[in-house]
């Protein structure tokens, strides 16, 4: 049995991407830049909020300057908008009452600004389910360091044999790689499963229900 699952956020929790992309088009569109599709997002989203501006930029004009402003925007309208569009996968809800109901402890650990993080995580879910809610802070490198997932282990205390990190990217599955813990691909996400297997995903699974089935001996 584990005693710990740390879930990474957009793409594993909650399909993120129309209210990412929409916040993007607005920066862009703003500054007199072409938007891009909201099928195109998936591909540049995983990095951060700061690299996703990087990459949705045409790459002439990718220097700090133009970022900074673009970032700015994205955050203005992002911080009002990121729950409109936004929503957990089906079964997500019903898993994380379960693993409660079942004693395991669980986290987050996102690549997204600590701010946006925990106004998504408690409009949908409440802050009380979770022992820690993780995003991006100043002074800690972003996944697939696994500094977010030391500050979690830290408030758990519990043994990384015992802990489970769930995600839909390589940048995940390098994270928990590079933790020493276990990992899970899920399929229902922005990536491929074909990253999750180049990334050597310890399992992939296309149900939420499947991480319950792992964690919990039956």
């Amino acid at each position: 049995m584990k005693k710990l699952v740390i879930f990474d956020l957009d793409g594993t929790l909650l399909n993120t991407i129309e209210d990412l992309g929409h916040a993007c088009n607005y920066a862009l569109e703003k500054n007199g830049f072409p938007t891009h599709t909201i099928a195109s997002y998936p591909f540049f989203v995983g990095n951060g909020v700061k690299r996703l501006i990087t990459r949705v930029l045409p790459e002439d004009y990718r220097d700090e300057s133009t970022i900074a402003t673009l970032l700015a925007d994205f955050k203005f309208f992002y911080d009002q908008h990121n729950c409109d569009c936004t929503k957990p996968y089906e079964g997500i809800t019903e898993l994380l009452l379960d693993l409660r109901d079942a004693g395991v402890m669980m986290a987050v650990a996102s690549n997204k600004y600590q701010k946006a993080v925990d106004k998504i995580i408690t409009h949908f879910f409440g802050d009380e389910q979770f022992i820690a809610i993780e995003g991006q802070v100043d002074g800690r490198n972003r996944k697939p360091d696994p500094s977010v997932v030391f500050s979690i282990l830290a408030k758990a205390r519990v043994p990384k044999a015992d802990v489970l990190y769930v995600g839909d990217s390589g940048v995940d599955m390098e994270t928990a790689r590079r933790a020493c813990i276990d990992s899970v691909g899920v399929t229902w996400g922005f990536r491929p499963e074909k990253e999750l297997v180049e990334s050597y995903a310890g399992t992939i699974i296309h149900s939420p229900a499947d991480i319950f089935s792992l964690c919990v001996d039956k």
